[in-house]
Formats: C-alpha cells, sequence, structure tokens
C-alpha cells in the first residue's frame, strides 16, 4: 500500500486550537473533526505544503511554526501525517473547505481519529505551550 504523506496544522491562540469539521463528501474522514491539513503535492517540501494548505484552506499564511510528530493514519489511504504547531500567522482565518472550524481546549478537543489524538497527547506532553 502507498503511504500518502500529508501536513496538518495545530494552530494554538492562548491554550486553544483550531479544530475544523470535515464536509461529509470528503472522501477521508467525512463529517469528522480533526486538526485541519491537507496532502503534500509531488516535489514539495513539508514547509511549503504546510503554507500552501495553510494559505488554501484558511487564507492564513505562517509566521510561526514548528515541526511536533509525523504519525500514521489508516483511512481510504494509508496516511503520514506530519504535525506541526503553528503559533502565529498573518491574516484572518477564513474557512474555504470545511463545513465549520471551532476553537477548543485542548484537553476538550473532540477529535474524531486516532493519530489526531496522539498528536494532541504528544503537544501535552512537550507542554511547550500550554
Amino acid at each position: 500500500m502507498a503511504v500518502h504523506e500529508c501536513v496538518s496544522f495545530i494552530l494554538l491562540r492562548g491554550s486553544k486550537l483550531l479544530l475544523e469539521k470535515r464536509s461529509n463528501t470528503k472522501e477521508t474522514d467525512p463529517g469528522l473533526i480533526t486538526i485541519p491539513g491537507g496532502h503534500i503535492e509531488k516535489g514539495e517540501t513539508k514547509i511549503q505544503a504546510l503554507v500552501r494548505e495553510l494559505e488554501e484552506e484558511l487564507c492564513i499564511v505562517p509566521i510561526d511554526s514548528e515541526y511536533l510528530c509525523s504519525l500514521y493514519h489508516p483511512t481510504t489511504e494509508l496516511q503520514l501525517i506530519h504535525y506541526f504547531i503553528v503559533k502565529d500567522w498573518k491574516g484572518d482565518i477564513s474557512v474555504q473547505e470545511a463545513d465549520d472550524v471551532g476553537w477548543y481546549t485542548i484537553t476538550g478537543a473532540p477529535v474524531g481519529i486516532d493519530a489526531d489524538r496522539v498528536a494532541l497527547s504528544e503537544l501535552q506532553r512537550v507542554n511547550k505551550y500550554l
């Protein structure tokens, strides 16, 4: 099975993070609440994909980001998700692809996939921004 690499971005505003509700028409994880992200395109670095996906999905440009961890997520395809913490950005968030977004506490984040739960546990474990 081919591995499809992706980036996900944990946007932090104080002690809260931004999560998206995926559209019911999405092929992967339809209707679930997840950490936003997207596929890395051929020839892109992880950072280039992070910048592109943030702009495409939320109309923002990261100013301060940091790599957190990488985790596998078996869905309709096997994904290797590279999680990044985004602490500062330029622009106003404007939802382009998800049904909705909301700010949640880390401990109360209702994420619908295991990889996201593990990434949030890792964020709490390193305890840099909480």
